[in-house]
Formats: structure tokens, sequence, C-alpha cells
């Protein structure tokens, strides 16, 4: 069974568009908030590509926002956001800066992944169209996982990358929180063990391939000669209402996650970026309810969404690989490690 998705978090939907052949192989994904969202970012890697980070500062104007843009194509992939935005023009969501409903400006938080011509051109990219397709395709709760979106031109260690999703329910002194991930693995590091053949982070239902296995993903990820460009990037979220700074410490939580499930994380050549959301439609005490300390003040809650969090994003994060099947141009693991994965995954 899948470890859940981004959805399982309602007002929450995503979207993919990609496109593969003829020297393509990249892609866009759209996290979208109808109803709008708190967010924040957390940047690690030592070389992200990203646009509208600033807008989510705590100490800035914008306080919700109505979708992120996840892409390939590096920073020429940040086009992509252009037609998110446009889209969401059209649908009268953004920040209102007049009295007429369609006097606003969305404003969309994007990151990208180095996929430059994994599909053999280098100018095959992302553009507006992409973005504007991703958000007119998320429409429903089931998403694809894999190869696919922002996930398309994505490698790990060596193998097929991909985009991959998970989820959890946290119990809150009463109410329940659900807390998701949705992670796209371009990593310059490994999200498996060689030696093992399983991921770092473990997966359940997985089991320790073959020896002639093994040895054909130790293999294909091997170091390369030149130290590739890489990134890993996604979004964490949660339906508690949270405010702005605690939604920024949800990302920095998910970090700990992507160090867990892929070795080396931040590396100069990386681009880790987290956008943490949150829906509001669970209430939290407020903070000055309670003792600090107490198990039910709002701080001890919190302890338990950011514990959450970091587990959702490291299990996307090998959901990422795992569920990522081969486009001609890199091995997949289920390739490599077919006796590895049980049934129906």
């Amino acid at each position: 069974m899948p470890p859940g998705s981004l959805t399982d978090v309602d007002g929450l939907l995503v979207g993919h568009h990609q496109r593969t052949g003829r020297g393509w192989q990249t892609g866009t994904t759209v996290v979208l908030a109808p109803g709008g969202v708190t967010a924040a970012v957390d940047v690690r890697g030592g070389g992200p590509g990203t646009r509208e980070t600033d807008a989510l500062d705590p100490r800035n104007l914008v306080d919700r926002i109505h979708a992120v843009c996840l892409t390939g194509g590096s920073a020429y992939g940040l086009a992509a956001a252009d037609g998110v935005v446009a889209e969401l023009e059209r649908r009268q969501l953004g920040v209102p800066v007049g009295p007429e409903p369609h006097e606003v400006v969305p404003v969309v938080p994007a990151a990208v992944i180095f996929d430059l011509g994994r599909g053999g051109r280098f100018d095959a990219r992302p553009d507006a169209s992409f973005g504007a397709r991703a958000t007119r395709a998320a429409k429903s709760r089931n998403v694809r996982r894999g190869a696919v979106g922002a996930g398309t031109g994505a490698r790990a260690g060596g193998i097929q990358g991909g985009l991959g999703m998970a989820s959890t329910t946290v119990e809150l002194a009463g109410t329940t929180a659900t807390v998701a991930a949705l992670a796209v693995v371009n990593a310059s590091g490994a999200v498996l063990d060689p030696s093992s053949g399983l991921p770092w982070q473990p997966l359940p239902g997985l089991r320790r391939p073959p020896a002639a296995e093994r040895k054909a993903l130790a293999a294909a990820v091997a170091p390369p000669a030149t130290q590739p460009l890489n990134t890993t990037i996604g979004v964490v979220a949660t339906d508690a209402d949270l405010t702005r700074p605690e939604a920024g410490r949800l990302a920095i939580a998910a970090h700990d996650g992507l160090a867990r499930a892929i070795r080396p994380a931040h590396s100069l050549m990386d681009g880790d970026t987290v956008f943490g959301l949150a829906t509001g439609a669970v209430t939290l005490p407020l903070a000055s309810s309670g003792i600090v300390r107490g198990t039910a003040s709002r701080a001890a809650l919190l302890n338990l969404l950011l514990a959450a969090a970091a587990d959702v994003f490291a299990t996307a994060c090998t959901d990422a690989v795992i569920s990522a099947t081969s486009l001609g141009t890199a091995p997949a693991y289920r390739d490599l490690c077919p006796s590895a994965l049980p049934e129906g995954i």
C-alpha cells in the first residue's frame, strides 16, 4: 500500500504536467490550495533555485498563498510559475489589492531541480504552459507518484529519482491532525544502502534483495566521475492552525527527515528546499494557555507535529525512488531490485 498522499490534508490538491521523448524529460508539479494556506520555507542546500521565498518571511506582508510550484528546468524552469500565476488570476485567487474580486496578485513560491539535458536536449525545460497545465490538472485527491511531474527528470544517486508522498495522523489533546509530505528527490546523495539493497529510511513491506541484485544496485549508485548537480525539494503540510513561524518550524523538521533518507544531504551541489503549509482547519490551544512544559500546551503539541513532519518527509523521499519507473535514461530501483518489492507496489 502507498504510504499516503499530500492530499490527505483536506484543502490541498496536486497536479502534474510532464513531457518525455524527443529530447524531453522534465515536468512541473503544482500544490494547489483553493482556500489559501499559511506558508513558510526553509532552504538548506548550497545551490537553490527559488522564487517568492522572501514573501514567506514572517516579517513580510503576505500571510496566505494559494499554490506552490515545484518544477524541473533549473533556473529556466522558474518560468513555470508564471503559468500558475495566470491560472490563479483567472480564478481570482491571490492577495487582494483592490475592491473588485479580480483585483488580486497571486503569490506563487517556487523551487526547481536541476534536470537539464536529462532527456538529451539542454533547451527542453518547463515554461509557463507547464505551470498552467499542472494547475488545471489539480482536480482529484488521487495523485500519481514516481517519475511524474517535477520528478520526471529526477535522479537519485545514479538511478531514476521521482516524486513521492506520505502522510500520518497525530493525536493532539482530544483532536486529530494530519501531517503529509510531497518530495521531489533529485539528490546527489543516495536514498539506498548499496550493502543491504534497502533504503536508509525503512519502508514497510520491502525485502532484502539477493546478492546479484544488490551488486547491480551498488554499480548503479557508485559515485560518478564528476560531481552531479542536484536538489531535493518538496512540501510538508498539516491541517493544524499554525502561524507562519510555526509553519517554518514544520519545514525545518522536514529537513531532518530529508537527512535521514538521503546520504549525504544539503551539499553545496544541492538546492534542498522545503515549504511548510498549514490549512488551519484543526485548532490548537493558544500559546498562553497552560504550562509551557505541560503535555497539552501548544509547544508540546507542536513538537508532536514536528516529529511527524520529519517522519513523513523521510518516507516521502523513499517513496519517490521506490515508486519511480525508468524512462530509459537511468535504471529504476524496481528494475535493479525487483525481489525487494512486495506485490502491488
